[in-house]
Formats: structure tokens, sequence, C-alpha cells
């Protein structure tokens, strides 16, 4: 708080708009969309192997020539997620630093740690399920414009906490998934694997689009308090009738 004698004090913005993260956002937005791809030809390639070990009336009996080709190409779009999840989650990362400078410049006040923290803290174990959560939603009220003369109100942080409720579960849910499927031995359990698998890969595409939302509205929001001010806009009542 200020000790001004102002009721509401100017934060200190910066003397021009923060540099664009356009291009950080575009390239952020592409590699969760080529993730959830890679999701959805998993997701295809877990039905077709579900459907080899089902497939006498749900017997669980299967040729093995039909197993083997199922499996392969499982296990090739199992490789293709990772080989794309990496770079994907590094630009996201850059993006999500330097969203934390810009709105840093817009309310310094709202942050208890600074800027290499928004890196920092997605490599800390366990932490990781936790910190980027809070500075997400640092950020988000960085980016919120303060209410104008005598108006209530509220940040409604309903993007943050969907993205981040679905990010974090669908990455323990897949470490639980991953574990069934490693220990499976008989065919039944390795088709229970997979159908969690699936479910995984489910969340994972519904995860990175709130992901990409809260990227977009979070820049958007970025972008027009530093152009436009701190203050939302005073509504103006009609008071001709």
């Amino acid at each position: 708080m200020s000790a001004s004698s102002d009721p509401r004090p100017l934060p200190l913005l910066p003397a021009r708009a923060p540099a664009s993260s356009l291009g950080l956002l575009a390239a952020a937005a592409g590699g969760l969309t080529l993730v959830a791809l890679c999701d959805l030809f998993s997701l295809f390639a877990g039905f077709r192997l579900r459907a080899a070990i089902d497939a006498d009336g749900g017997f669980v009996t299967a040729s093995q020539q039909e197993l083997e080709a199922a499996s392969s190409l499982y296990e090739t779009a199992g490789r293709y997620q990772v080989i794309v999840y990496l770079p994907a989650a590094i630009v996201f990362v850059v993006w999500f630093f330097r969203m934390r400078r810009n709105t840093g410049l817009l309310a310094p006040d709202q942050f208890r740690r600074g800027p290499g923290w928004a890196v920092g803290a997605w490599l800390i174990p366990l932490a990781n399920l936790w910190m980027p959560y809070r500075i997400a939603l640092e950020m988000w009220g960085a980016a919120t414009p303060l209410p104008a003369e005598g108006e209530r109100y509220r940040a409604r942080t309903w993007p943050v906490n969907l993205w981040w409720a679905l990010f974090a579960f669908s990455v323990l849910f897949n470490r639980y998934a991953g574990t069934k499927y490693k220990d499976a031995e008989t065919l039944t359990e390795i088709r229970d694997g997979v159908v969690q698998y699936m479910a995984a890969d489910v969340l994972h595409i519904v995860a990175a689009a709130a992901a990409v939302y809260f990227a977009v509205r979070l820049t958007a929001m970025q972008r027009l308090k530093a152009v436009d001010g701190p203050y939302r806009p005073a509504v103006v009542k009609d008071t001709s009738a």
C-alpha cells in the first residue's frame, strides 16, 4: 500500500508499452497445438491397439502380427509425443518468463518473487506443481486493470484456475497411467494401461486448449493495460430515462 494521500495512487508504468510478446505467443500456441495433435495421434494408436487386443468379440485374443503392428504404431505415437513435448514446453516457459517481466513493469508490487522464478519454478520437483500457478495468478492480477472511481471490480481468474487444474491433473494422471502400462504383463493389463493412457491423452488435449486460451487472454490484457493505462474505463450510466 502507498502512503500517498491519493486514494488511487498511480502504479509505476513504463514510458512506453513493453516489448511485444506476440511472436512468442504464436510460437507457444503453435507448440501446444502440435502437442495436442500428437496426443490425437496417440489416441488413434491407442484405439487401434485396444481393438487388436479385443479383436475376437471382446475376448483378449489377437494374432501376433496384428498385436505387433498395433503396438509398434502406439510406441511410435509415444515417441512423437516425447519429441514434440520438450521444445513446446521450452517455448512456453520462455513466453511465461517474458510475460512475467512485462507484467512486472505494470504492477511490480503484485509479485513476491523476481522474474527468474518464472523459469526456476518449473524446474523444482513437487514445487513445480504449485509455484508456476502462483506466478500465473500474480501476472493475471498485474495485467488486470484497476477499478474505476466508485466501481467494485474483482478479476475473474477462472482461465488461470482451469488451465492449471487440467495441467496438474493431466501430469499426475499420466504418471499413474505410465506406471500401470509399464508394469503390465498380460494382454488384459496392457489393454487397461492403454485405456488409462488414452484418458491421459484426452486430458492433455483439453489442458493444451486451456493453456492457449490463458496465454492469449493474458497477453491481450497486458498489452491493453500497457497502452490504455492502469484503470478500467468508467461505466457511464444512462440517466435520460
